[in-house]
């Protein structure tokens, strides 16, 4: 979307609602904010566009004036919550260091992410609850996952040109194995908790849950 083309319009409509003037893109941050807690929390059934409106002082109108409908906001909301892990990610500098450190490096950020992030991850599993019926809609979301599949290839091949990855893995597959590790060690540990009777959101256990995670996947690549 054109903002230069849109935002006239846009802060005339928000100065008409109820006589205030905003800031276009600052209203955008603050409904997709609190979207984004009401859509994690409750997912996309559930998930009330009143309260949303409440939530942020506006109103139903503006939200769809903004986003078109409440399938639109959702699938907004999806688009940002990728956009910020992925701009995260690519302030890492990962080629500033060797294949090994670089690779340890996006692991433990991926986890130190997720852990820090809960409502990414249970946007996630309410997506996956539509077959990713919504995210396939965003041409966004495929174009930023491009770059996060690069950047593992290139640490991983730069690994193996030195000699310290083993050859013949799959890019995709090592994201995905260190996906798994991050967003189940989020998404699991109330039950494991309850199950082992273990306290796992201690300072300890999650610096240690951490290093096993980053020890699995560097180990599972190394010659």
């Amino acid at each position: 979307m054109n903002q230069s083309v849109h935002s006239a319009p846009r802060a005339a409509a928000a100065k008409a609602e109820g006589g205030r003037t905003h800031d276009p893109e600052r209203t955008m941050a603050d409904i997709l904010a609190v979207a984004t807690r009401e859509f994690a929390d409750k997912g996309l059934a559930g998930a009330r566009v009143d309260a949303i409106a409440e939530a942020t002082r506006t109103s139903k109108r503006m939200l769809y004036y903004y986003f078109g409908s409440k399938e639109g906001l959702y699938v907004a909301v999806l688009e940002n919550a990728y956009s910020a892990m992925r701009a995260i990610e690519a302030e890492l500098h990962l080629e500033d260091f060797g294949p090994e450190e670089a690779l340890r490096r996006l692991v433990a950020h991926t986890v130190d992410y997720q852990r820090q992030h809960p409502e990414f991850i249970r946007l996630v599993m309410n997506e996956n609850m539509h077959r990713g019926e919504f995210m396939a809609q965003s041409k966004v979301i495929q174009q930023l996952n491009v770059p996060a599949i690069d950047g593992v290839r290139r640490i991983y091949e730069r690994g193996v040109a030195e000699g310290v990855f083993r050859a013949g893995l799959d890019p995709v597959d090592l994201h995905m194995s260190i996906s798994a590790l991050s967003v189940f060690n989020v998404a699991n540990r109330h039950t494991f908790s309850l199950i082992f009777k273990r306290d796992l959101d201690t300072a300890e256990a999650i610096a240690a849950r951490r290093e096993s995670i980053v020890e699995m996947v560097v180990r599972f690549v190394r010659v």
